[in-house]
């Protein structure tokens, strides 16, 4: 019997940009990329108050083209895909039979008959797979392009004026959850006002041998006023700020839609059948015994994803993200809890270091950019 061996990490396309800054590079989801430059703290208060430069290239782009893409995308998905307009985007999941969240997605509708899925980088093969299987009986076709594609993603309240004299296209005619096709510094691109920070942005998706031009015009075009490069590190507090779920914390197999509070992204109202329809129907109609909800910790001391939260003095849930919160100055937390406990101002405790520390439930997100 031999060992199967370890997979390689694929690095970013432009790792050596990031080293070349001072990047600490860690393996994520199979590939090498940067986790923080400066420092997190400094890198998600850029975010916050100027802008943030991402290189999101690990995640999977997935193109779906064809007569019966949107049909074939609806039968697949949870959502409805042939309900968006071109140019306009959608949250979305893909599930199993059971109703069991496989991953969260960003399908975008680039043309008529033409379809981009966005799916995490642990998930993009999964997804992939996935879904060639699923639009097999449609007149559609799967061009899986995660390694053909660069994306580079701009968030924060400046990162429109950073980015428009690179682009040829008017950024503010992009409504949030929108894509256009354009020029950015004088590459051929799409431009979707999507992120994963709770902040205003644009994700720019060029091919990827141009992931390095692209990379280093926004970086110089913005440095002047504020635009920092940012790392997985801050992205993931950022994103549990803006109380924004990721999988294998508060999303997996074993949870449900309804049960991570997401349950208005199945559209049960479309026609059709679609994969894990009946069983989220059922969790739709008897209900769910335990929600996600946020917290925030009331006594001294940072909830970690595992960490037991307790209801009455007895483990009843689990924390699935949490973190000492920049912007807030104060502990914060997701976490699954029994329904019972879940109402916003419910006192329950969290166990840390074999203590139980207070947290109240509070609403979600705990953050909301300024209008």
């Amino acid at each position: 019997m031999t060992d199967t061996p370890t997979p390689t990490p694929q690095p970013s396309p432009i790792v050596d940009r990031h080293e070349a800054l001072g990047a600490k590079i860690v393996e994520f989801a199979g590939w090498l990329m940067p986790i923080q430059y400066g420092g997190i703290i400094d890198e998600h208060r850029a975010v916050r108050s100027a802008a943030g430069l991402f290189d999101l290239s690990h995640m999977g782009e997935l193109v779906i083209e064809g007569p019966d893409a949107g049909a074939a995308l609806a039968a697949a998905l949870i959502t409805d895909p042939p309900a968006l307009a071109v140019g306009r985007a959608q949250y979305s999941q893909i599930c199993n039979e059971d109703g069991g969240i496989i991953d969260d997605l960003i399908v975008y509708r680039l043309g008529e008959t033409r379809f981009m899925v966005v799916a995490n980088a642990s998930n993009a093969r999964v997804v992939s797979d996935a879904l060639a299987a699923r639009i097999a009986g449609f007149q559609a076709v799967l061009d899986d392009r995660s390694l053909a594609t660069g994306l580079v993603a701009i968030q924060g309240p400046k990162s429109a004026a950073m980015l428009q004299p690179l682009a040829s296209v008017d950024l503010a005619a992009i409504k949030y959850y929108g894509i256009a096709e354009g020029v950015v510094a004088g590459l051929p691109a799409m431009i979707a006002r999507t992120g994963y920070t709770g902040e205003d942005g644009y994700e720019v998706f060029v091919d990827v041998d141009q992931t390095g031009v692209l990379w280093d015009a926004m970086l110089a075009a913005g440095r002047p006023d504020g635009l920092v490069p940012v790392g997985l590190g801050a992205r993931d507090t950022l994103r549990l700020e803006a109380g924004m779920p990721l999988y294998g914390n508060e999303l997996g197999l074993d949870t449900t839609p309804y049960e991570a509070s997401l349950g208005r992204v199945v559209k049960l109202g479309k026609p059709g059948p679609f994969t894990g329809r009946a069983a989220l129907e059922k969790v739709n109609r008897d209900g769910v015994s335990r929600r996600l909800v946020g917290l925030a910790l009331r006594e001294r001391g940072i909830a970690r994803h595992g960490y037991p939260v307790l209801v009455g003095g007895a483990p009843a849930g689990i924390v699935t993200s949490g973190t000492q919160s920049p912007t807030l100055g104060q502990a914060i937390a997701m976490a699954y809890v029994p329904t019972a406990a879940a109402d916003p101002g419910t006192m329950v405790a969290v166990e840390i270091r074999g203590a139980p520390v207070a947290a109240e439930v509070v609403p979600l997100p705990f953050y909301k950019r300024p209008a």
